[in-house]
């Protein structure tokens, strides 16, 4: 996986779950983060490194499937390993509906389950623009206005700011997906669920 230490998040509210994961994975010789709270994994990933999230789908206050949903608003191109003790195929297929790169069945193989974390992190290094690059509260609303098909003019004026800071925005948007243009950048949020996929003539006026 080369010389660049990778980062991995693990969630689940059973601490022994957590510490069994830990020491399957530590082949790796990645950093690995353990959280028994969603909301606790959700704060620290505004802040932290993170290559994968694997998290458990049963947890209580927020599931995996919420978990996911909004990690991957704060980091778009994160990989996400959905567990589950529940042999249930409509779980399955949500947590891939929502963006999950693979389901994994507990109890866990440990070395299937080492051998698709291993895969996810070279796959996902080598296709994944700007990896680490998260998009703020105001980029996250300039981008919804912007597949709303506002102008820059418009923008500014909804957020009181000058043509030039958002600019500025829709630059640092476009870099974090690397995105080509306006309509390759909307794609890119819409597949990720980030917005509703508009019509070519809206996006195409912004």
């Amino acid at each position: 996986m080369g010389l660049t230490k990778q980062y991995i998040f693990l969630v689940d509210d059973e601490p022994g779950v957590l510490k069994g994961m830990a020491r399957t994975l530590s082949p790796l010789r990645c950093e690995i983060s353990c959280f028994e709270s969603a909301f606790e994994c959700l704060r620290q990933l505004r802040s932290m490194k993170c290559d994968l999230l694997v998290t458990d789908v049963r947890m209580p206050e927020m599931d995996g499937i919420e978990l996911l949903t909004e990690a991957r608003r704060v980091m778009p191109y994160l990989p996400v390993l959905v567990i589950t003790a529940y042999a249930e195929v409509p779980i399955a297929v949500q947590a891939l509906k929502a963006g999950a790169v693979d389901f994994i069945e507990k109890p866990l193989v440990k070395s299937a389950f080492l051998e698709m974390v291993r895969t996810t992190l070279e796959k996902s290094s080598r296709r994944r623009p700007l990896a680490h690059d998260r998009l703020t509260k105001t980029e996250m609303f300039v981008l919804k206005l912007i597949s709303d098909g506002k102008t820059n003019k418009e923008i500014a004026r909804i957020l009181h700011r000058s043509p030039r800071t958002v600019d500025d925005h829709r630059y640092h948007i476009m870099q974090k997906f690397n995105a080509y243009n306006v309509v390759d950048l909307v794609n890119k949020a819409s597949v990720l669920g980030l917005v509703e996929k508009p019509s070519a003539k809206a996006v195409l006026r912004g």
